[in-house]
């Protein structure tokens, strides 16, 4: 049985040209552009159906003698091909439009996008979301993960998975939802893991020793998040608006929009190499405090 296969394909390699190797290949491309317009939708679902009815049928009718049933399959195959164009309708239109565009100089599918590009959008994302949580004073705390792994928090709260978007995260922290008390986690592919997660509190006394003190639970829950982890924490204050971020079990408050998108910048640029990250976040602290004692003095 192996021998005759194998001599199948020598037979089958032997008879083929270039012509033959084009036209395989554009068959090849017509079908792989067909799957990928139709990815992630219910013509996928439909599609996968309809492969299994049709190798169930095309072994039932090999390898058993069936000779009414084959009938009736050669009858119904015609006019089941007729109803392709009827179940397929919405996803027809779409790629059809997607072409229209394409004829227009814009192409139907996409370039994946870079990592940078990625990272870019994130912190956008992120410093618009803060921007407007602190006009809205929506107490707020995200988590960004860098190297170490977030998943045990991300399990006590409520899983998402979805894009991050600042209309999302300002109906997650929206007062009284259901999701608004907690931690919103953002993976390190740039993805809501959860929301509402119980983070841990930090038990350092930094905020006792500090001009922070009087801040709350999610200052706390943030510390104890930069502390456990290489994250860094964003924090939206409920009561006064402010922002501010914690990274390696220190704090600083009261952050521009411009400043923020720095230190984000700084965190994605550096999260692969925690030592970078440290030394950063050591500068800003260090001339921070250096402004303190200037100003207590």
């Amino acid at each position: 049985m192996v021998n005759y296969l194998l001599n199948q394909l020598v037979f089958l390699f032997q008879r083929l040209d270039w012509v033959d190797v084009l036209d395989i290949l554009l068959v090849t491309a017509i079908f792989y552009i067909l799957l990928m317009l139709v990815r992630e939708t219910h013509a996928m679902v439909l599609m996968r159906g309809v492969v299994f009815f049709a190798i169930v049928l095309m072994l039932v009718t090999s390898l058993v003698s069936l000779p009414a049933f084959s009938w009736l399959v050669s009858a119904v195959l015609p006019a089941l091909v007729l109803t392709v164009p009827v179940i397929f309708a919405p996803e027809i239109r779409r790629v059809l439009e997607r072409l229209g565009r394409a004829g227009n100089g814009v192409m139907f599918w996409q370039k994946p996008r870079t990592k940078t590009e990625v990272l870019m959008e994130i912190i956008q994302t992120l410093v618009t979301s803060a921007a407007r949580l602190s006009v809205h004073q929506y107490g707020a705390l995200i988590i960004l993960q860098g190297n170490d792994s977030l998943e045990e928090y991300a399990g006590t709260g409520v899983r998402l998975d979805a894009k991050p978007t600042p209309e999302l995260l300002l109906q997650i922290f929206y007062p009284n939802t259901p999701l608004h008390d907690g931690a919103v986690i953002i993976s390190d592919t740039c993805r809501v893991m959860a929301a509402s997660c119980v983070m841990p509190l930090s038990s350092s006394g930094v905020l006792n020793r500090s001009p922070e003190r009087q801040m709350g639970l999610r200052h706390r829950a943030a510390l104890g998040s930069s502390e456990a982890s290489d994250s860094l924490a964003l924090v939206v204050s409920e009561e006064t608006g402010d922002i501010s971020v914690a990274q390696g079990g220190r704090l600083i408050h009261g952050l521009s929009r411009e400043r923020l998108e720095n230190i984000l910048m700084a965190f994605y640029r550096t999260s692969d190499l925690e030592p970078a990250t440290n030394d950063f976040f050591s500068r800003i602290f260090s001339g921070r405090r250096k402004d303190e004692r200037r100003d207590r003095s």
